[in-house]
């Protein structure tokens, strides 16, 4: 039963963590300075190299790191650099994952762990994008994760995977990151990062709301016919 609560406890920590952002890095980075560049690492890492961790923020909070390094002396391109590290060796090991041990996790133990949506909606997105999938995910939560384990375990070959992964790792690194960079302390913005927060977890959100919610009006058609 602890392992549960301890479960629960990390999870409920995370989701906090994701919508109370903006709160959180500002007072991190001014109590650990430069160490909170190597948890912006950690977590860009996790949240894309294990199928297992979806509910880790990214968009939201890429952004709100880019806002808080403009008013440092830290160096934005630098940082930029190693978080798109962080998320192609993310990508890597979750395509590694799934090649060499997708099929056992998704019928044994760690099955469990693995929520089957994500798998799903993974495999939607690549039956209508191929290989682009993996460069739109990173736009997607849950697909985001989902994807590189997808290629894996579908043994898509590692030097087309490598290219997708590569530039979808710098765009959505560079793009999230500098916006806020550039954008966040505007005071319309800063005074609303709440709101702002908000607002980028649902954009990030959308597509999956929209292919859930064509999925249940083509299923509605399906039965009237």
């Amino acid at each position: 039963m602890e392992i549960f609560e301890q479960i629960y406890f990390f999870i409920y920590t995370a989701i906090d963590f994701a919508l109370h952002v903006h709160h959180f890095l500002p007072a991190l980075f001014e109590e650990y300075g430069r160490w909170i560049i190597l948890l912006l690492f950690i977590i860009i890492f996790l949240e894309t190299g294990l199928v297992i961790t979806p509910f880790l923020p990214g968009d939201s909070l890429l952004f709100v790191a880019g806002a808080m390094f403009a008013s440092s002396d830290e160096n934005i391109l630098l940082i930029a650099i190693f978080l798109f590290i962080a998320a192609v060796i993310g990508d890597t090991l979750n395509y590694h994952i799934g090649k060499y041990f997708g099929n056992k996790m998704l019928t044994g133990y760690f099955a469990k762990f693995i929520n089957p949506k994500i798998i799903e909606k993974t495999h939607q997105y690549f039956e209508k994008h191929g290989g682009r999938t993996i460069i739109i995910a990173r736009f997607v939560p849950l697909v985001r994760t989902g994807a590189p384990f997808v290629a894996g375990v579908g043994n898509m070959p590692y030097k087309h995977f490598l290219t997708y992964n590569v530039v979808g790792g710098f765009i959505w690194i560079f793009l999230l990151l500098f916006a806020g960079y550039f954008f966040g302390n505007i005071p319309l913005i800063k005074n609303n990062l709440s709101l702002v927060t908000m607002i980028i977890i649902l954009i990030s959100i959308l597509p999956i709301i929209w292919e859930g919610l064509k999925h249940y009006l083509d299923k509605r058609k399906s039965k009237k016919k």
